[in-house]
């Protein structure tokens, strides 16, 4: 049996096609794509015309890789960037362009659902994006039928048929995560139409449904595969990164950063800051989320025209600390801490610190302590992450790892397959595959296994590197109270 992962992201659609007997990864493919420019300050949108298109792109070389292998694909799991709302009309058309995570032009109306409902609602989630249309654009809402998640959307492209599932579908603002239904009040409190306009629940291991005539002319695949219930690229990453069983806690190193572990209960933070997910295998995925990772790295290589390898190894030379360079890296606002209108601040800027090695050590530094910043709440909700596994491309970059491991004081281990939603997603298939087979059905755990690489690619922990970082998350928390009153 093979499967096919597809993760559609905010800068690439990538696929997998898995072996999942074996526990084998036999071809990938991407596909890249960028933002709708020239929107207002804050707007971040794409069109899913271009997930659609970069799916049959990714998915093309992965169908000859199978025929070639003499095999064909039995299911497909697709991850979604979480958040995103995509607007259909009657005839399951985009009514506009879809409005992602790391849009802050609706922190407004998260802050009004927030008052209303008594609970944090970020300016990620989906219910700000809703109210901001039916809002500012009543006539699209007007015509909006079905209101979808970006994984979600594909899913509805491949099989004709439309739905949703726990685990992205927690990650709105109108669900509630301790029961696993639909919040009818957020839902009121959004708008009153959207109750009318959300899919139906389905359950974790159940399909989506299989592709349908339609999809199989446009994707390239043979009717009737099946179509796994699919969920948020976090979600999904768990599964791909062992997080579907108690213990190990990921962190997922891409545009975003996430990290996040799996739960058999739910995890709720009365202040908001980590998320109370659930999780697409019948669990709980408390999740913390910062809005800049990767992002405030690549925009030094675009300032200094340098690579990641050259800037890296420059950066390795530079002590800990910078030099008394301190970066707050919020360049696109921030989700943890809660500052959707934050811009980033350099701070203790001299002469020296004009560098490119210099600034690119302090993104790492500053990101990381951000980061560090969070986990502290995670803890102290009762969250451990004293075993790390990261995934995600700047997993591989060797200096940020010690960083990061050092400030979080843990383990880290950096797992085989990067592309852990990809493989999540194709995981996810196999399993739901196995139970509507009803064959010897293998675990999630067991699935993944294979996948999660040897003990001997752990980065250990540095005790000194730690005892400065500990020092300057100190300075980190005591520049948040002073610049940003947090």
């Amino acid at each position: 049996m093979l499967v096919v992962g597809l993760d559609v992201g905010t800068q690439s659609t990538k696929g997998l096609l898995i072996d999942p007997e074996r526990g084998l990864v036999l071809a990938r493919s991407a596909s890249a794509y960028g933002l709708i420019e020239g929107l207002a300050p804050g707007a971040a949108e794409q069109d899913p015309a271009t997930w659609e298109q970069a799916s049959v792109d990714v998915l093309r070389p992965l169908i000859a890789a199978a025929s070639e292998a003499g095999q064909t694909i039995s299911a497909i799991g697709v991850s979604g960037q979480q958040h995103g709302c995509v607007l259909l009309d009657r005839d399951g058309q985009p009514v506009r362009a879809a409005k992602l995570w790391c849009d802050t032009e609706t922190a407004k109306e998260a802050a009004e659902l927030s008052d209303i409902l008594g609970r944090p609602i970020p300016t990620g989630y989906t219910a700000s994006k809703v109210r901001w249309v039916a809002r500012h654009e009543p006539d699209a809402w007007a015509k909006t039928k079905t209101v979808l998640l970006p994984h979600d959307f594909l899913n509805l492209r491949l099989t004709g048929e439309a739905c949703m599932e726990a685990g992205d579908a927690s990650g709105t603002g109108w669900f509630d995560p301790r029961t696993r239904t639909f919040d009818k009040r957020a839902m009121e409190a959004v708008d009153p139409a959207l109750s009318g306009k959300v899919p139906g629940l389905i359950g974790a291991g159940e399909p989506a449904g299989v592709v349908s005539e339609a999809g199989a002319k446009r994707f390239g695949l043979a009717p009737g595969t099946l179509v796994s219930s699919g969920g948020g690229d976090n979600m999904m990453s768990a599964i791909g990164a062992g997080a579907s069983t108690p213990g190990a806690c990921v962190v997922s190193m891409g545009t975003s950063g996430t990290v996040f572990t799996y739960s058999d209960q739910p995890v709720i933070d009365p202040e908001g800051l980590i998320a109370p997910f659930c999780d697409s295998s019948g669990g709980w995925l408390p999740l913390l989320c910062v809005m800049n990772l990767t992002g405030v790295t690549e925009g030094v290589v675009r300032l200094t025209g340098r690579d990641h390898g050259d800037l890296t190894r420059a950066a390795t030379q530079i002590k800990a600390g910078c030099e008394g360079l301190l970066w707050m890296p919020f360049l696109a606002g921030e989700r943890v801490p809660d500052l959707p209108g934050a811009t980033g601040t350099l701070l203790g800027m001299r002469d020296q610190h004009l560098d490119g090695a210099m600034l690119y050590r302090a993104a790492l530094e500053g990101t990381s302590l951000n980061l560090g910043w969070g986990v502290g709440r995670l803890n102290r909700l009762g969250v451990d992450t004293s075993r790390l596994h990261l995934v995600g491309g700047a997993a591989q970059n060797p200096l940020w790892r010690q960083i990061l491991g050092a400030v979080l004081k843990a383990e880290v281990r950096v797992l085989e397959e990067p592309e852990a939603a990809a493989l999540g997603a194709g995981l996810q298939a196999a399993w739901t595959h196995g139970r509507v087979e009803g064959a010897g059905v293998v675990t999630l755990p067991e699935l993944s296994a294979p996948f999660l690489g040897a003990p001997g690619t752990s980065e250990p922990v540095h005790p000194e590197l730690s005892e400065h970082y500990a020092e300057q998350a100190l300075d980190y928390a005591a520049a948040l109270k002073s610049h940003y009153g947090v």
